[in-house]
Formats: structure tokens, C-alpha cells, sequence
């Protein structure tokens, strides 16, 4: 994966943001909706496009898009910054494979240890019953 490649490849565009800000918010765009399309991408492998589609297939749109939309700030410079560093998070996660699990078992030491552990609490509770010398 190419980041600057990426980074070039991103589509932004800036939107009245909603919340609080005053009369400010009314005057100025500073909600970031970014889009970036899996299919016309050249900074990644076809690989790597494939385990995207299949890793965030609930998040792309019917055109392949990804899209984020970011306004946690009053500035459309951090609002842009802060949607690129989220959309390269969620490529870099879906990238990563995962170790394949092994399954073990417990030592027969352990499986012992484990039997003795059982049969001295049962005796213990065996000698709390009241026992009739009658």
C-alpha cells in the first residue's frame, strides 16, 4: 500500500457542520465527507484490493466507495486531517492478517494436578457431613 499514492487519490468535499459553534456554523463549512474508490485505486495490489472487499464490504457503498465523514472540529483542516488518519487506520486494519490460532492442551502434570486438586476439596466436604455413631 502506497500511502502518498492513497492520499492523492482521496476525494474530499467540505459541508456545513451541524453542533456547536454558534452562528458560526451557519457561515462556514467545516464538515469533511471524504470518498475513496477501491476499484480505481493504484496505490494498492490487486491483493490487497480483494481482502479490502471482503474485510469492508458492510462499509463500502453499491460503487465500491468508502465513505467518512468527519466534524469533531470547528476547522476544515483538522476535520481534513483527522478523516485521512481515520480512513488509513481502517485500511491498515483491514490489512492485517491475523496468526492462525493453535489449538493445545493442558500437560498431563497439569490434568493430574488438577484431579488431586478435585479429590482433596471433595474429602474436605466429605468431612464436614455429620456422621451418627449410634
Amino acid at each position: 500500500m502506497d500511502k502518498e499514492q492513497l492520499i492523492k487519490e482521496l476525494q474530499f468535499k467540505a459541508v456545513r457542520s451541524s453542533g456547536a459553534g454558534g452562528q458560526h456554523v451557519n457561515k462556514v463549512a467545516t464538515k469533511i465527507e471524504l470518498s475513496f474508490t477501491l476499484d480505481t485505486s493504484l496505490a494498492l495490489s490487486e491483493q490487497e484490493k480483494e481482502r479490502l472487499f471482503l474485510k469492508l464490504s458492510h462499509r463500502l457503498t453499491k460503487e465500491n466507495m468508502l465513505l467518512l465523514q468527519c466534524d469533531e472540529s470547528r476547522s476544515q483542516h483538522k476535520n481534513k486531517a483527522l478523516a485521512i488518519k481515520r480512513l488509513l487506520q481502517i485500511i491498515e486494519d483491514a490489512l492485517t492478517v491475523q496468526k492462525v490460532r493453535k489449538a493445545t492442551k493442558p500437560s498431563k502434570a497439569a490434568i493430574e494436578k488438577r484431579l488431586q486438586s478435585k479429590k482433596k476439596t471433595a474429602l474436605k466436604k466429605a468431612n464436614r457431613s455429620h456422621t451418627d455413631f449410634d
